[in-house]
């Protein structure tokens, strides 16, 4: 059978369909790359998605990977399916800017470990894809924090993307790429997920390693898939986790992912107090038709009381004080005021100087706060709740400050 020519709605296709074409010989994974440059070229700056295409590197990699098809030599769903990476993953001899002006010239001799897993299971990676500066690490309040530009919302590109992952957000939800792998320290995965209608998979702490990723917090920092399904994140999910030797925070433990798994009877959810009452109506409306369809195959519990701890501020004293170490050199050599971003050319200065008592007795919440949690999961399964409080808002808008975020998922 001749493989067919990809056009620009096959990008929307979720990847075990891309799979099961490429099997049968329907599709081409030459062809389905080139569509996802293409379109990567076309419309990347439109979004302000792109900082580096990999037409030359992809291309080759393409090649070898419909050879290998065609002998049967297929490495799983991930073969030749292309996809974009957050700029703050090393890859080796390109640019990692890390969003910043100061490090547009920033290149590596090795690759990220996901970008290493990912290469191994047969995925072909197109672009390195926008970022805010630093993953907002020194406090950006804009969403023009990136010297690429504010990420523009595919949807209507008068609104923001999300950040600190504005790039695969809009890149996976304009069909730009099959996937896109973000970084979440306190919501950047999440938030352009949910202003974006794209699935996004924070995983665990751990679950997955950071080796070759920019550090902004040691504690917090986590890598994960952005898609367009659920099925579609556990897919990458499975070829990038696993302990690491390079990373010392990498679970030692293994990962495995079948979308038939389910759990045995119906499942119990819980839906915290609050989260309905103190979101925009938009919101609301879509998190109840929600709830109605989970409620079709699982027990699903309202008004559910979540633990009372200062989640918000704790994230926020260890962000700030991890955050000015990692960015220390920047801030002391003086190059802080090449960014973009007014409020990161300052916001790390304070942070230098946030107590150290402050940060430790954040950590030492930790324990608590882990525990109070493990006594709601020995009732439920799971905890629903809205990504954010708010629909996507204007990327003119003068400050994300009093945007708030979901009462339980908090950026």
């Amino acid at each position: 059978m001749t493989q067919a020519a990809a056009s620009g709605a096959t990008l929307f296709l979720p990847i075990r369909e891309l799979a099961r074409r490429i099997r049968m010989r329907e599709l081409s994974p030459v062809a389905l790359v080139q569509s996802s440059l293409d379109r990567l070229e076309q419309l990347g700056p439109r979004y302000n998605a792109v900082v580096t295409m990999m037409r030359e590197s992809a291309t080759t990699e393409a090649l070898v990977a419909e050879r290998d098809i065609a002998a049967g030599k297929i490495k799983g769903p991930l073969h030749g399916i292309p996809y974009g990476a957050k700029d703050l993953l090393a890859t080796r001899h390109v640019p990692t800017t890390w969003g910043a002006a100061p490090f547009r010239e920033q290149v590596f001799d090795y690759d990220a470990t996901v970008i290493e897993r990912l290469r191994a299971a047969g995925a072909i990676l197109v672009a390195k894809l926008a970022m805010v500066e630093l993953a907002g690490g020194l406090g950006y309040d804009h969403a023009d924090a990136s010297f690429t530009g504010p990420g523009l919302n595919p949807w209507n590109t008068g609104f923001w993307s999300g950040g600190s992952s504005s790039g695969p957000g809009a890149a996976v939800a304009a069909g730009l790429v099959s996937f896109a792998i973000g970084s979440e320290t306190s919501g950047s995965i999440l938030t352009p997920s949910a202003f974006c209608g794209v699935t996004g998979l924070r995983p665990t702490y751990g679950r997955v390693s950071r080796h070759g990723a920019m550090a902004l917090c040691w504690t917090l920092d986590k890598l994960g898939p952005m898609a367009r399904t659920a099925d579609d994140c556990g897919l990458v999910l499975a070829a990038i986790a696993g302990p690491d030797p390079r990373d010392e925070s990498a679970a030692d433990r293994k990962f495995s992912y079948a979308s038939h798994a389910l759990p045995s009877g119906r499942p119990r959810l819980a839906v915290p107090t609050g989260v309905i009452e103190k979101v925009q109506p938009a919101v609301r409306e879509n998190f109840e038709a929600s709830l109605a369809v989970l409620r079709r195959f699982a027990d699903v519990t309202a008004q559910v009381e979540f633990p009372d701890l200062p989640w918000g501020p704790a994230v926020s004293a260890i962000v700030n004080g991890e955050g000015a170490a990692a960015f220390r050199e920047l801030l002391e050599n003086g190059r802080a005021k090449e960014l973009r971003c007014p409020a990161d050319r300052t916001g790390g200065y304070s942070a230098l100087m946030y107590p150290a008592v402050d940060y430790l007795h954040a950590m030492r919440l930790r324990r608590p706060m882990k525990r109070s949690v493990a006594k709601l999961f020995a009732h439920f399964d799971a905890i629903v709740s809205p990504a954010r409080a708010t629909v996507s808002y204007p990327a003119d808008r003068p400050s994300m400050a009093s945007i708030p975020a979901s009462p339980v998922v908090r950026d």
